[in-house]
């Protein structure tokens, strides 16, 4: 079965669902050290700005998987939704699903699009996904250029959930929200919740040791100053109720909090504490940042500077998630063949 790859980022939704067994004929993005990733591993520049391509170019597939931006609804962000332009890539996703018709979407996003705009934005999607959309929903905002252009004719059977990469064997605690929609047209008077499942967590504890690696250069100890500024912020967001500040794990820790794309400028979320050594907490590296979402040990990040790895680790995906999903689709498609 064949999938595109859009806002493909460095291909980590590929990695997940290539090792599910399916075909990737297609990707965007349009970061341009994003690609050179994503070409060092997969052997092809992705295309660019999926604004600019046209539907009949692109090849018709069984799946379409996208992990659309996610700064217009992160707390990171000002959660400005489709007020926001890299909010409004939706409705690219949208676009190609009404030319294409695929059997089945994967879509994913941050935790916090479910509440953006008083849940509004959630409801927006996924009932303009299903075809069930009549009115706009109340709070919803968007401008009127897009609001022209809305067109309410897929007819998908959509499932959402919040998954979490720690119940996946990864030492991370990432929830993340899942789309997965499924073809009604294609698939008539089929009861799909009887088919399609979530996958189940895994039982097993994790450990923040499984993603370190032995020798670590002294640049990612952080000084003296910006230990200190980090300890001063954490005590005065204490102070003020705030709550927020740096993070410190070891190695016997069972996760660690969230890797962002923030993540080169001062390490904070993710701290490895180093008092054995006498020194002070160091950041990731970025091949333990790798680690932390699940890509393989072969993955090449070094075709482009630490600082753009940093920020492509912490805007992808957690893989073994992604994989879990893709299994389940995969089965999902499979009994699905009968029905046709």
């Amino acid at each position: 079965m064949k999938f595109i790859d859009l806002f493909a980022g460095i291909g980590g939704m590929r990695l997940g669902f290539e090792s599910a067994g399916f075909n990737c004929i297609f990707s965007s993005e349009w970061d341009k050290h994003a690609q050179s990733t994503y070409s060092s591993n997969f052997g092809e520049v992705p295309q660019g700005d999926i604004t600019e391509i046209n539907a009949d170019d692109i090849p018709f597939h069984n799946i379409l998987v996208a992990g659309f931006p996610c700064q217009a609804f992160s707390r990171a962000g000002k959660e400005a939704g489709f007020a926001d332009q890299r909010g409004t890539m939706f409705f690219e996703i949208q676009r190609i699903l009404e030319a294409k018709q695929p059997d089945c979407f994967f879509l994913e996003n941050v935790k916090q699009l479910k509440s953006n705009a008083g849940g509004s934005t959630f409801e927006f999607i996924t009932k303009t996904l299903g075809g069930e959309l009549n009115s706009l929903p109340q709070n919803f905002i968007i401008n009127e250029k897009t609001k022209s252009q809305l067109k309410f004719n897929l007819d998908y059977e959509v499932f959402t959930n919040v998954l979490n990469s720690q119940h996946f064997g990864v030492p991370q605690n990432r929830e993340r929200l899942y789309f997965v929609g499924f073809n009604r047209k294609k698939y008539p008077n089929v009861n799909f919740n009887e088919i399609f499942k979530w996958p189940n967590s895994i039982k097993q504890a994790t450990s923040v040791s499984k993603i370190l690696v032995n020798e670590v250069p002294d640049k990612f100890t952080i000084s003296d100053r910006l230990w200190a500024g980090h300890q001063r912020r954490k005590l005065e967001n204490k102070m003020n109720g705030k709550g927020f500040g740096y993070g410190l794990v070891n190695a016997e820790s069972s996760a660690t909090r969230t890797l962002s794309a923030r993540y080169y400028k001062d390490g904070s979320e993710i701290l490895i504490d180093q008092t054995s050594l006498n020194k002070n907490p160091r950041k990731l590296t970025p091949r333990e940042c790798a680690n932390l979402q699940g890509f393989p040990s072969n993955f090449n990040i070094d075709s482009v500077s630490e600082v753009q790895a940093y920020k492509q680790l912490g805007n992808s995906v957690a893989v073994p998630v992604i994989r879990a999903v893709a299994h389940e689709i995969q089965r999902t498609l499979n009994q699905l063949k009968s029905y046709k």
